[in-house]
Formats: C-alpha cells, sequence, structure tokens
C-alpha cells in the first residue's frame, strides 16, 4: 500500500491540518516551506509527502516555533524535532494527525504504530475518548467537505473496530455483578453506524453489566422478542442517521406502546436526538447528548 498514489487540493490541506489555505500560500511564498505541483491553469496540488511536512509543521507551529526558524529547517530534521518535542499537550494532536495519515495512505503499519505507543502510555478508555472521538469527528467533517471518500472512512473505521473488539472480549469474559438491569444495545433500521455502540458495550461491560449487543438494523420486532427471555431491559439506541427527522418521534411513540412496560427504560444518543420532540421524554425515555454522559449514568 506504499504506492497510493494521493493528490490534494490547497484546501484539502486547509482541511486536514486546520492552517487556512491563505496562510498556507504565505508560508509558501515567503518561506519556501513546501512545494506543490501545477496545473496547466497553474492550480496548486500537493502529494502525501507534502501533508505530512505541514502537519509536522503545524505542530512545531502549535508549540511555539516560528515559521522563519522552521523553514530553515531540513526535511529530515523536521520529523526528528516533531519527535523529540512531543509532549503531554501535544502528544493528542501528533496522535489524531497520524492517525489521518494512516487513513490518507491506508496505511495500517502507520495505524497500529501510533495506536500502541498511545496504549502504552494511556489506558484504551484514555485513548478513545481523547483521540479516537475528536478523529471521528474531524474525519466526518472531512467526509463532508470531500476531502476524504468514504474508503478513507471506512479504513479507519474497521482499524477502530478490531480494537473495540478486542479489549471488548477482555471485559466480557467477567462475570457480571450488576443485576439491576440488562443492557440491549442496538441500531434502527438502515442506521450502520457503530463505532459509538460499540464503544458503549465496552462501557456498559466494564462497569459489570450483562449487556446483549444487537448490532445494525435492527427491527422492533427484534426487540420484542428479547423481552421474552430478560426482565428489567434497558435498551440502548444510537441514532445517527436514521430515524431521519421526520421519523424519529413516530418510532419512539412506536417503541413506547409496543416494547417499553413497567420494568423497562429506553436511551436514546446520537445525532438524530436533537430532533426529539421534549414532550416524549419521561422517566422511561431518556436521551443523552454524548457517550460520556450515557457512562456516567450507569
Amino acid at each position: 500500500m506504499n504506492n497510493v498514489k494521493s493528490v490534494f487540493s490547497i484546501k484539502d490541506l486547509e482541511n486536514i491540518s486546520g492552517i487556512k489555505a491563505h496562510t498556507i500560500r504565505i508560508w509558501e511564498k515567503r518561506y519556501a516551506i513546501l512545494e506543490p505541483m501545477r496545473t496547466e491553469t497553474n492550480i496548486r496540488l500537493y502529494d502525501l509527502e507534502s501533508l505530512q511536512k505541514l502537519l509536522n509543521i503545524t505542530l512545531l507551529h502549535k508549540h511555539g516555533y516560528k515559521i522563519s526558524n522552521i523553514s530553515k529547517l531540513s526535511n529530515e530534521r523536521i520529523p526528528e524535532l516533531v519527535n523529540e518535542i512531543i509532549s503531554d499537550k501535544s502528544a493528542k494532536h501528533h496522535a489524531i494527525s497520524s492517525f489521518k495519515m494512516a487513513m490518507m495512505n491506508f496505511d495500517h503499519t502507520l495505524f497500529f504504530n501510533t495506536y500502541n505507543k498511545l496504549l502504552s502510555e494511556k489506558s484504551f478508555r484514555s485513548v478513545f475518548y481523547e483521540v479516537f472521538i475528536p478523529l471521528l469527528e474531524e474525519i466526518g467533517l472531512l467526509w463532508q467537505a470531500g476531502t476524504v471518500s468514504p474508503a478513507h472512512e471506512h479504513f479507519i473505521s474497521y482499524l477502530i473496530k478490531q480494537k473495540l473488539l478486542i479489549n471488548t472480549e477482555m471485559v466480557q469474559i467477567k462475570e457480571p455483578v450488576n443485576k439491576d438491569t440488562v443492557f440491549i444495545l442496538y441500531l434502527p433500521m438502515n442506521e450502520i453506524h457503530e463505532l459509538g455502540l460499540m464503544y458503549l458495550n465496552y462501557e456498559i461491560l466494564s462497569h459489570g453489566y450483562k449487556s446483549i449487543y444487537l448490532g445494525e438494523s435492527v427491527p422492533t420486532d427484534s426487540l420484542r422478542d428479547v423481552k421474552k427471555y430478560f426482565d428489567n431491559i434497558t435498551y440502548i439506541c444510537y441514532t445517527t442517521v436514521e430515524p431521519n427527522k421526520e421519523h424519529i418521534n413516530p418510532y419512539i411513540k412506536e417503541i413506547s406502546e409496543e416494547i417499553l412496560d413497567e420494568t423497562s427504560k429506553f436511551w436514546l444518543i446520537g445525532r438524530m436526538i436533537h430532533n426529539i420532540d421534549n414532550r416524549l421524554i419521561s422517566g422511561k425515555i431518556s436521551i443523552f447528548s454524548s457517550i460520556k454522559e450515557l457512562v456516567d449514568n450507569l
């Protein structure tokens, strides 16, 4: 995969690095920090090497280094200096940049090396909260801006899923100690974004609860079937794009009327909760604005 070729516009560099295109142009003109390729119509284009260099320069600049001084460094010295100055304050930024580079170049090795270094210094919980969640939020914005393709997003998401599954298995083998409720985790029909739900499954198991993970695109009938086997159920529904804003409130009404009883609860999380009619919220139905908020309520 080292032969993967990718070419970026200056707008792509802005989206990925956070440095405004106007500033990048000034840095090029005054300090020659990058050497873009040019189309026949004189439009700037950049390769992966230029993107990596800009990300390193961005970290040095945020760390207090002046662009005029950075421009005097050799291409070999810049990444060396980055590694020398990485501190707790900048490690998160550096890791996110490394993961983005791994994604852009479909580079498994860079992903694993970055992840293993993080895990040698932090817990998996800290890595997920401090690095993976901001990374996924940035990737979502990059996807919306057209800077990355669905292939890039699927590549990095799959690798994060691998780590979630490994860490989930380690806590899943333990016998549940909290018996007051059973958590049923699922995604509604046509919803496929399950990373957040997978992490919640890890946290629920870590907190000593029994968890039944049903996964994506679960019909209401399947929720009804689960009621035959468990009492005191807490259903957790993660809704990112489905049900959409026109259907989310009728969906909640359906769950309330057909699934919930006096011993069960229904928790919702995800982007679509902002379209929920507050009049539907009750003692049995709760919404959470973030993963952390939900975990704090376990």
